[in-house]
């Protein structure tokens, strides 16, 4: 069914707002990383944690939102689409979470605070673990991360498919 932007309705502003300050977290995370595994500097491990702790909190206040705020009507679609949309979406805000707590976990039980863009730090308040440190670190990098990239990118083909082939304007929605 195809259906123009003026019937669809749109996400509230304070859910587009999250969506998309979530969407430029993750990627200046990403690059962060990129440039401190390319370029001899600790300067972007340092901003990669500041920035993945924002992302963190940022994901705690956009689950907050998404539990307050009404959806708007569903698009018309097969129940299956509908059930993996939601199922995906809930698997992307669980990975998003969970990514920088572990992030966070594995720096704190390799007794390395977290510094916050030099306004606080987070502070080492466990006993250091090198065996829990790595266990962090492979559930952050090996687990995690891919799980990221996947549900990332479904969740973009999702909406290019929704847009260029069903050409049904749910990214409307969101913009």
């Amino acid at each position: 069914m195809n259906t123009t932007h003026s019937n669809l309705t749109k996400w509230s502003f304070a859910s587009r707002f999250f969506h998309w300050i979530s969407a430029i977290l993750l990627l200046i995370t990403w690059t962060m990383i990129f440039l401190y595994d390319n370029l001899d500097s600790n300067l972007y491990i340092g901003l990669h944690k500041a920035f993945g702790v924002s992302l963190l909190f940022w994901m705690i206040a956009r689950v907050i939102n998404r539990i307050f705020t009404k959806a708007p009507p569903a698009v018309l679609m097969p129940k299956w689409q509908m059930l993996l949309s939601r199922l995906s979406h809930f698997v992307l805000y669980a990975l998003l979470i969970a990514m920088p707590i572990a992030g966070l976990m594995m720096s704190l039980y390799g007794g390395r605070p977290v510094d916050i863009f030099g306004i606080f730090q987070i502070p080492v308040l466990v006993t250091p673990d090198r065996g829990l440190a790595r266990l962090f670190n492979d559930w952050h990098v090996d687990i995690i991360w891919p799980m990221i990239i996947a549900f990332t990118v479904l969740h973009i083909g999702a909406a290019l498919y929704h847009q260029f082939v069903k050409k049904d304007n749910l990214i409307a929605r969101i913009k």
